[in-house]
């Protein structure tokens, strides 16, 4: 069994904890004393392994998770600014001279703004709130521990919520995103609710959360990763697009991930009965 760091020195990495285990690459949030907030060290670093994990051929899938036992992630660490935020060094990352040229924390933190086009799991494992949003609406399946509560906190504290709302209506419906935006932190989601509405796919105890994440993404990693791959971008481009513009590009995405030694295999398979064990979900 393959586990390995990436060929970068994964020791260099003081926010995040990355492992790679049989075709998944495991990313986790790893600063449990701020909930696992992020800051510009973070953002650098996880912008960072999203283009070394697109680059890399053995992973197949990604997990996305929260160290600890209390929260997935909860946004910027606000702690690390200064009473009016103006020139303090640690917001560098964001600041231009120019509205125009200014960077936004979801271009660090979203796999796909990084141009990662394999499938993301986001194991959510407690607190999910604010910032943690630009991960959760670029992650391809989400799942949750039972403790997980999710909720948006900007308003309450005189910030208006913009990226997090636009990222959460592609995952739920108008009227559950207007009322976690707009109670901020006098409600929140729970993980059962997150399910009813689709945020999620599946809650799971807490201490099974880790093993249902790499269950989902080692049925994917077994698969053939063109196929994968072209199938996750057309779903994505069903998403932004309207219907006829998506199936304008259907063909060029068929052609392009079909990789014919696995279609042999595949077709083999099927004329031999060889068929997955599944399950019931």
């Amino acid at each position: 069994m393959h586990n390995t760091p990436l060929a970068s020195d994964d020791a260099a990495l003081s926010t995040l904890r990355l492992r790679v285990d049989a075709g998944v690459a495991w990313v986790e949030l790893n600063r449990p004393e701020v909930l696992n907030s992020f800051n510009e060290t973070m953002l650098r670093e996880l912008a960072g392994v999203w283009a070394r994990l697109r680059l890399d051929d053995e992973v197949r899938v990604v997990v996305v998770t929260g160290a600890g036992e209390k929260a997935f992630c909860t946004g910027y660490d606000r702690s690390g600014l200064d009473a009016d935020g103006a020139d303090d060094e640690s917001t560098a990352l964001l600041k231009a001279s120019s509205p125009f040229l200014r960077a936004d924390v979801g271009d660090f933190l979203g796999p796909k703004s990084c141009g990662l086009w394999k499938p993301v799991i986001a194991a959510v494992n407690g607190i999910a709130c604010g910032g943690a949003f630009y991960l959760l609406g670029e992650s391809d399946i989400i799942i949750a521990a039972d403790r997980a509560t999710f909720f948006d906190p900007h308003t309450t504290f005189g910030m208006p919520a913009v990226f997090e709302p636009l990222h959460l209506l592609r995952r739920m419906p108008l009227g559950e995103v207007l009322r976690l935006t707009l109670l901020g932190s006098a409600e929140r989601m729970s993980a059962q609710r997150a399910l009813d509405i689709g945020l999620v796919s599946e809650v799971v105890p807490s201490d099974q959360l880790r093993a249902a994440a790499g269950a989902i993404a080692g049925t994917i990693a077994a698969l053939p990763p063109l196929a994968v791959q072209a199938t996750l971008r057309s779903i994505w481009a069903g998403s932004q697009m309207t219907p006829g513009q998506a199936l304008g590009v259907a063909h060029a995405l068929v052609a392009a991930g079909t990789d014919p030694a696995a279609l042999a295999a595949g077709q083999q398979a099927f004329r031999t009965g060889d068929r997955p064990q599944w399950r019931l979900r």
